[in-house]
């Protein structure tokens, strides 16, 4: 009796889900090495949006071997995610989502002698973005966090059959990743931010 009530106890004990790595895509074409005014800085945004990765780039192996050996792998519908997920898996199937494409990054009108690189004016909008709730017409700042909730459980969910790869975007990916401590996964790995990197957590 004491062995099999032993065995019914163990059986109770639900399975630890796997692990979700959050990766941000490889280095795109466009170039930052430029000085904007925030009304070209739009245009610039867009094109970055619509456009690829840099040609020549070799994934890192140690991200690779992460892609192949997970369960599922998932990428925003962005071409420079979706040409990061076709370079990592070759032929395999992956899942496509536009949940997870990066937050809106539209800049505050400044005037045209204001010329930043493109990195600095992505710091200015987002700054703007998220503590004035400068949206011009998009995605809220509110309405992104409950995106990323949103795609906080679809992760999760997906854990439950194993490890699972998505690969985003740097702000979004940070954000997804907020939602996922607050649900008592912590860090085991941090790349930080970088093109290529990858951030993974674990259920405590």
């Amino acid at each position: 009796m004491e062995g099999r009530g032993t065995h019914d106890a163990a059986a109770q004990v639900p399975a630890r889900p796997g692990a979700i790595i959050l990766a941000r895509h490889g280095e795109p074409a466009l170039s930052r090495r430029c000085k904007l005014t925030s009304a070209e800085y739009r245009a610039w945004w867009d094109r970055y949006e619509e456009g690829g990765l840099l040609p020549g780039q070799v994934p890192p192996d140690h991200l690779k071997s992460t892609a192949n050996g997970c369960a599922a792998v998932l990428a925003s519908v962005r071409p420079r995610a979706l040409e990061t997920a076709r370079a990592l898996l070759g032929e395999r199937a992956f899942d496509t989502d536009a949940l997870f494409i990066e937050a809106p990054l539209p800049p505050p009108r400044f005037p045209d002698w204001i010329r930043l690189s493109p990195r600095n004016w992505g710091g200015v909008a987002r700054f703007w973005w998220w503590f004035f709730d400068h949206h011009e017409g998009q995605e809220r700042r509110h309405e992104a966090e409950a995106r990323a909730r949103a795609a906080a459980d679809i992760l999760i969910d997906r854990a439950k059959g194993g490890d699972v790869l998505l690969l985003a975007h740097g702000f979004f990916n940070a954000m997804i990743g907020q939602e996922l401590k607050k649900r008592g996964w912590r860090v085991t790995l941090n790349e930080g931010f970088k093109y290529w990197s990858a951030r993974r957590f674990e259920k405590r």
